[in-house]
């Protein structure tokens, strides 16, 4: 009975993606045209040149939108593999397979581990609830590496690592994933692997292809985006007179005026101690358990998303694909950041593109809309990370608890 209960819930989970994704695709091929502002351009304009410079065998250094890792053009590149479609189809294209990866994925590791399929339903719906965003940017490509790398982190250490290091240098966040593997071989496996992974890749980067660490010296410049956390400030300041603006800068419409350099150091100050703090949870964390790996990785990433100058709308989606690997693998302290997170979601689609023009206008609606998905964020992070530091650093071990299995003893238990 149970078993048949399992497989119609698997059933409906891939008529529910099917539906929802035959909705977003509707959307990027303009049959079903959209409100708000237009989320295809990029691919139609900005991906579609950096195609042919790329294919050129050189990145686009000159142009300052080029903020991404070398690894970065494999995405970009990706629509040439179905040469029967233009460009902006086969990116649709290859964004969708990414998602499917994804629900496979998903899939699998609950049916394996004999798992319910709720982390498989916050992709399904949380995907939808983001918006067609998903299929016009390549993060849901790096949100499919990065899933598999945080399923195999419990039984494959070098294959994660390896999928770490790719993934860091396709969009950098990935490397946070490996923070909560269990001391000792898992650690050193991973973290080892993940470097000579990322060097090896970068270093043939750099060698075939001229202006692959370009990337660098344009994210430095990165102003405050109208998205961020520290947005607010000017949103609210240009009601009572504050002189600045909002305009397209560095690829992203970002404020510009006084004190913008001031908040936008105060963005990276805060992203440092979200980076000491972590290091403080790695150094002083006593118990990990099963789940502790995929709690620690939503944490982190939670931390570095909310903290930085850029939380445009297509981050989320990582966020949504660590949620629904946290859930899959049955973890239970993250469960309301996880709900945190997907009630976020919802108003990061309001927000861009159906009221974008609000937000840059700063008028009450962009604000407010823009004010609860930051709280949102912002109150899934405290408490994800207070939960995760109550659980690994000041809770004790339940006396009935067992030490977590050694690596040999759960490779003897897969054979």
């Amino acid at each position: 009975m149970a078993d048949r209960t399992a497989r119609t819930g698997v059933r409906l989970a891939i008529v529910a993606w099917l539906l929802s994704r035959a909705v977003l695709l509707l959307f990027v091929f303009r049959i079903w045209p959209m409100p708000g502002s237009d989320v295809s351009v990029d691919v139609e304009v900005i991906y579609r040149g950096w195609y042919g410079v790329l294919r050129s065998g050189t990145f686009p250094s000159s142009d300052v939108a080029w903020q991404y890792p070398p690894a970065a053009a494999l995405p970009v590149l990706a629509p040439g593999l179905l040469p029967f479609l233009d460009y902006a189809p086969a990116f649709f294209v290859m964004c969708l397979l990414a998602d499917a990866l994804v629900l496979a994925l998903l899939l699998y590791a609950a049916r394996c581990g004999r798992r319910a399929a709720g982390g498989v339903w916050v992709w399904v719906a949380g995907v939808p609830l983001l918006g067609p965003i998903v299929y016009t940017r390549y993060d849901v490509m790096v949100t499919a590496v990065a899933v598999a790398a945080l399923l195999a982190v419990g039984r494959r250490a070098r294959t994660a690592g390896a999928l770490v290091g790719f993934g860091a240098l396709l969009k950098v966040w990935p490397v946070l994933l490996l923070v909560g593997t269990e001391r000792g071989r898992p650690t050193r496996s991973s973290w080892l692997t993940a470097l000579l992974t990322a060097g090896g890749l970068g270093l043939a980067c750099a060698v075939t292809m001229p202006g692959g660490l370009a990337f660098l010296t344009f994210q430095k410049d990165r102003g405050t985006e109208v998205e961020s956390l520290g947005a607010l400030v000017f949103h609210l300041g240009r009601h009572f007179g504050w002189p600045g603006e909002a305009r397209l800068h560095y690829g992203s419409v970002e404020f510009l005026g006084p004190y913008v350099p001031a908040v936008s150091r105060l963005a990276l100050l805060l992203s440092l101690l979200a980076f000491g703090w972590l290091l403080l949870w790695r150094l002083k964390a006593r118990r990990f358990t099963a789940c502790t790996p995929y709690d620690a990785a939503f944490v982190a990433v939670l931390l570095f998303t909310t903290t930085s100058r850029v939380i445009s709308p297509q981050y989320v989606i990582w966020l949504i694909g660590l949620a629904a690997v946290c859930v899959t693998m049955g973890t239970v302290r993250q469960r309301l950041p996880v709900w945190l997170v997907l009630a976020a979601t919802p108003f990061t689609q309001l927000e861009f593109p159906l009221w974008f023009a609000h937000v840059v206008d700063s008028d009450w609606l962009g604000v407010a809309t823009l004010t609860v998905r930051n709280l949102l964020l912002t109150v899934a992070t405290s408490v994800a990370c207070a939960r995760l530091w109550r659980e690994t650093v000041t809770e004790p071990a339940p006396a009935h608890a067992t030490d977590p299995p050694t690596e040999r003893e759960r490779l003897l238990t897969a054979d």
